[in-house]
């Protein structure tokens, strides 16, 4: 349970001695302040959850603090003292948002209880801010489908980096989703009301990049009939996302660095020097240090934007991501074009995950867009499926000898899945069309577990 912290407001020394001693003894750490100036100061910039102030004081007043908290530190309540010469002054205050107020000399028992359903209150503030800032957490990984343990780990990085100033450095190969990271750090981060601009290196000349990033001045070169803001400028007090940073030429790379080191640029063909306010996101799919040793990117550079570094893993080191993936581009797709797909069949579903993924999730998206668009059934098939995805000749078949019973052939089939499957009883199981308490239930009848038949169907083919 967590401890409140009450700050007592009051030029009388007798009366706040009086509430440290009996706020205490309801267990609320207390803080004292002699007069309104310090009483203003704790209340807006310490850690208070309650505050309980005297109208009347030297120098700021009780109805000043009341106004300046309940509009700059929304949520934190306010219980005003008055004399009985000016209960007419705390009706007002009450009217001005204060929480309800005290006559003096003053009832501790009535104070006792204001002071519990006023922190009650303010208890249910804070529940309600944090289901907020979860609800956004949730809202801003939306769109980043996993539940794996590699994509776990993604998530939990970009929560606790998100908040900070860090540049970050995201990499992983094409495909696999680096830009909605970045959206995510943007998202969860104290910038997310300012703006988040994009910008893909790779897509640009050499010199169309430069004023892409920093503008230019009208007459700057052939072309430039106006000014134009650069994009680095577009994101004053945001997010500046560039995409494949190892694309860049090593003249933008230095005009980078500058910007990283002293937040101050000129645009192409101009002599004003403009400050700027950016947070700087990168990704790249190359390995920069490499790039590094070979003279192509700035070394410096580098160790400016590698600050905090999130590497996003390929589709095929997380195929448990598949199902959920699945799942939700056929929803996707199948709204997007009207059409009512209930499923997949096992045959398409083992092709998906079979595959390696070299273009990740982006190449995933693609093929169950195509396959949804193809299907003219309420099921997905392996005719659906892109051929070039569609298993070949090498993908291990199971062979049964004539004459085997029913009960054999099911084993055989049941036990090459799992091995095929890596052991993932799950996806065996989604495969073969079963439920997950029959495979174990067969597998405890065969007397093994997952992974003694992996184990067991990888002898060259003997029987078990």
């Amino acid at each position: 349970m967590m401890k409140f912290s009450v700050l007592v407001i009051d030029d009388e020394k007798n009366i706040r001695t009086g509430l440290k001693a009996a706020l205490e003894m309801d267990g609320y750490e207390v803080l004292l302040a002699a007069d309104g100036d310090e009483g203003l100061e704790l209340a807006l910039h310490g850690d208070v959850d309650l505050v309980i102030t005297d109208l009347r004081m030297p120098g700021v007043s009780g109805e000043e603090i009341l106004r300046r908290v309940t509009s700059e530190s929304p949520g934190i309540p306010v219980i005003v003292l008055t004399g009985h010469g000016t209960v007419e002054n705390a009706v007002e205050a009450m009217r001005s948002g204060a929480y309800d107020f005290l006559t003096k000399p003053l009832n501790l028992d009535r104070l006792s209880l204001l002071v519990k359903r006023a922190l009650q209150s303010r208890e249910l503030v804070l529940h309600n801010r944090e289901l907020e800032r979860e609800m956004e957490g949730r809202k801003s990984f939306e769109h980043i489908i996993g539940k794996s343990p590699a994509m776990i780990k993604v998530f939990e990085v970009v929560k606790r980096v998100a908040p900070t100033k860090a540049s970050v450095l995201i990499t992983g190969e094409s495909g696999v989703g680096k830009e909605l990271i970045a959206n995510a750090l943007h998202n969860l981060s104290p910038r997310k009301d300012s703006p988040f601009v994009k910008v893909h290196c790779a897509a640009l000349a050499e010199t169309l990049l430069e004023s892409e990033l920093f503008g230019h001045e009208k007459g700057s070169f052939t072309g430039a009939v106006s000014r134009k803001r650069g994009r680095f400028e577009l994101a004053h007090s945001g997010t500046i996302f560039l995409d494949e940073i190892g694309e860049i030429d090593q003249s933008v790379q230095i005009k980078i660095l500058r910007v990283l080191q002293e937040k101050k640029f000129e645009r192409v063909g101009g002599e004003e020097t403009l400050e700027v306010d950016v947070r700087v996101v990168t990704a790249t799919n190359r390995d920069l240090e490499r790039e590094i040793a070979e003279g192509r990117f700035r070394e410096d550079l580098f160790y400016r934007l590698n600050v905090v570094r999130i590497h996003v893993p390929p589709l095929r080191e997380r195929k448990d991501d598949l199902p959920l993936m699945i799942s939700a581009f056929i929803k996707e797709f199948a709204e997007e074009n009207g059409k009512r797909i209930e499923g997949i069949e096992p045959k398409a579903r083992s092709a998906l995950y079979a595959y390696d993924w070299p273009g990740n999730v982006r190449q995933l998206r693609n093929c169950i867009e195509s396959a949804v668009v193809l299907s003219s059934g309420p099921n997905i098939t392996l005719e659906d499926i892109p051929p070039s995805i569609r298993p070949g000749d090498e993908i291990p078949a199971v062979s049964i000898p004539v004459g085997s019973t029913l009960s054999d052939a099911e084993r055989e089939v049941i036990l090459r899945t799992l091995s095929s499957c890596n052991g993932n009883k799950s996806r065996t199981a989604e495969i073969l069309g079963i439920g997950r308490k029959t495979l174990h239930r067969k597998l405890d009848e065969y007397g093994i577990s997952g992974k003694d038949a992996e184990e067991e169907v990888d002898r060259d083919g003997e029987e078990l």
